[in-house]
């Protein structure tokens, strides 16, 4: 018997105890100490490690989603141009939106209300008046920045200071290059290359990467981004560019293949640094509103650094 069976009281209804018959094995006592420990799960092959998961992602809602929001954008961009102008201006209306609300979660006050005005003013002037308007408006949105944030007191002043012109710089003024594309003659064309290029990036690294990606990019910052993905991205934005700058833009093939290498690069360096911003700030995704995405932000980002690349390199291709 073991030390607790000694320790407990005899119960004096439960009479004597029967013996136990003849040749019969005494009853086996399970063995002292620890039960054995289990043996470790298996290890996952590297392609299973570095498999995305697509845990709480609805891939259906975020291809509806993604469909829903392409539609409206080409039925803007080749209806009525400044109808697409009021999209973008939505689009990073809701991003700026979600940017202040994680940065208040970690103490930062964003002066939106000046970044937001200034912001509005940038995108309508480039759009009507051209690159020279435009420096002009981010010069005194980054005054107003300054000026607005002196109310709030000294503390923190610097540290907020700093995220407004950082979002002023990071939203609305890459936002305005889409503006400028579109205020050409063939802006809509050009704005729709930009478009195809840049999603082209995205659905080619997807591919690839969850099919074949074994080597990690960047482990640190994006443990799912593979240095296979980036080839499929690559590989699908020169296809996109060879394709679109001949046939939408009659430039010659070459451009087209310069564009494609530039906006892979591009969307690849956006993507990284939203992973960076949202590691800094200890958060998953951007925000909730769009299914199967995230937040705007986090469906945005890659956009938002190729268009200042592809808006210079048209310029400088199709320069008349």
């Amino acid at each position: 018997m073991g030390p607790d069976e000694l320790s407990e009281p005899a119960d004096p209804e439960a009479g004597p105890a029967e013996p136990l018959p003849a040749g019969a094995p005494p009853a086996e006592l399970p063995p002292a100490g620890p039960p054995p420990a289990e043996p470790p799960p298996p290890e996952l092959p590297p392609t299973e490690i570095l498999k995305p998961s697509r845990a709480g992602r609805n891939l259906r809602a975020a291809i509806v989603v993604g469909l829903l929001m392409g539609g409206l954008a080409l039925v803007t961009l080749f209806t009525i141009k400044i109808i697409f102008l009021i999209y973008v201006a939505a689009v990073i209306a809701l991003g700026l939106w979600e940017l202040t609300r994680v940065l208040e979660a970690r103490s930062i006050r964003l002066p939106l209300i000046p970044v937001a005005a200034g912001g509005a003013v940038m995108l309508g002037l480039a759009y009507y008046r051209g690159e020279r308007p435009l420096v002009a408006a981010l010069a005194l949105t980054v005054i107003a920045i300054l000026a607005w944030r002196m109310a709030g007191g000294s503390a923190g002043y610097l540290r907020d200071v700093t995220a407004g012109i950082f979002t002023l710089a990071y939203l609305p003024l890459m936002a305005s290059f889409v503006a400028l594309m579109l205020a050409a003659p063939d802006g809509s064309r050009r704005v729709l290359a930009w478009i195809v290029v840049t999603i082209c990036s995205d659905i080619g690294g997807y591919l690839v990467g969850s099919l074949l990606g074994r080597h990690p990019m960047a482990a640190v910052i994006s443990p799912h981004k593979t240095w296979e993905g980036f080839a499929g991205s690559a590989l699908a934005c020169v296809v996109a560019g060879v394709l679109l700058v001949p046939l939408l833009l009659h430039g010659a093939w070459w451009q087209g293949v310069v564009l494609g290498v530039a906006a892979v690069g591009a969307a690849t360096l956006g993507d990284l640094s939203e992973s960076m911003i949202k590691r800094d700030l200890q958060i998953k995704d951007m925000g909730t509103v769009l299914p199967g995405h995230g937040g705007v932000l986090d469906r945005i980002d890659s956009l938002l650094i190729t268009a200042p690349v592809v808006w210079l390199l048209l310029l400088v291709f199709l320069a008349h």
